[in-house]
């Protein structure tokens, strides 16, 4: 984490320098504006990750030994015969589709993301997956 947190210090630094940069040749306030909330943005994540740094174990990014595999964990418990995805791209698709053909559709396809969200979210509350 500590190599994440410099570059973006380092990021941050080249942004404020572009951003003064920027405001003073083009008077543009949009754009001198959008540079430095993007400076404050990074110098936050910078410092987060630099603060982080220093109260946990050094990870494998920081050992310049390490191999790639030495980061690698688990990535996630994936759902292998869930249906709710099917349910949520079809309602997303009308909902879309909506902006498109008419606000009307919208009504045809919340039900179908209620209905996939909150079964996706409770699948493994009922049923026989229970236990897993």
């Amino acid at each position: 984490m500590k190599i994440q947190g410099r570059m973006f210090i380092w990021l941050s630094v080249f942004i404020l320098i572009m951003a003064i940069v920027y405001g003073v040749w083009s008077k543009e306030p949009a754009g001198t504006t959008a540079l430095f909330l993007a400076f404050g943005l990074s110098i936050m994540i910078g410092f987060y990750l630099g603060f982080t740094a220093r109260r946990v174990d050094a990870g494998a990014q920081d050992d310049k030994e390490a191999d790639v595999a030495d980061d690698a964990g688990e990535l996630g418990f994936f759902s292998p015969h869930s249906w709710q995805p099917l349910a949520l791209g079809f309602g997303g698709a009308l909902a879309f589709l909506g902006v498109a053909v008419g606000w009307w559709l919208l009504y045809f396809g919340a039900p179908f993301i209620l209905v996939g969200l909150f079964g996706w979210v409770f699948e493994y509350y009922h049923g026989e997956n229970r236990t897993q």
